[in-house]
């Protein structure tokens, strides 16, 4: 078994993608549906299905990190960017909400704008800071459930995050 140079592990001639790189593959994904919603700015007539796919993927995302890799993290002693992350998955969480129940193009277009600047300063830190660590101090048995989670796993229904929660 070794490493590769993309942050993935070989087994027997088969490639694994790190969790690492897994999870920021899940950011570029994201990205993509939010832009694909915003591509034409002189368009009014668009489908909004890519930026409901991005949404739920996002929010999918948010509940993963908050579920399997924060609890490990902060027991290896990065608490306080994981408290800085689930102040920032709240604040994501509600622009979420209002993009989801605004009918009007252009207002739900000013909340792209406003979720793509909290995704880009969010994941920058995530990827910096966070990932890097995710691999060596996430246990087995919690690395193969998020393994799996990644590969099929869905948002339980009625799941808020941490941080947005009454």
């Amino acid at each position: 078994m070794g490493r590769d140079d993309q942050g993935g592990t070989e087994v027997a001639g088969m490639e694994i993608e790190s969790l690492a790189a897994a999870l920021e593959r899940e950011h570029r994904e994201i990205d993509e549906g939010i832009g694909a919603f915003t591509a034409d700015p002189s368009s009014r007539e668009r489908d909004r299905r890519p930026l409901t796919r991005a949404i739920h993927a996002l929010r999918r995302h948010i509940y993963l990190e908050e579920e399997f890799l924060f609890p490990s993290l902060y027991a290896a002693g990065l608490g306080t960017p994981v408290l800085l992350m689930l102040r920032e998955h709240a604040q994501m969480w509600t622009t979420l909400d209002s993009l989801e129940a605004e009918p009007d193009i252009g207002a739900a277009l000013t909340l792209c704008r406003r979720l793509t600047v909290q995704l880009l300063h969010h994941n920058l830190k995530e990827e910096k800071i966070l990932y890097p660590e995710v691999d060596r101090v996430t246990p087995e048995p919690v690395a193969e459930r998020l393994r799996a989670f990644l590969d099929s796993g869905e948002l339980p229904q009625g799941w808020v995050c941490e941080r947005a929660r009454t």
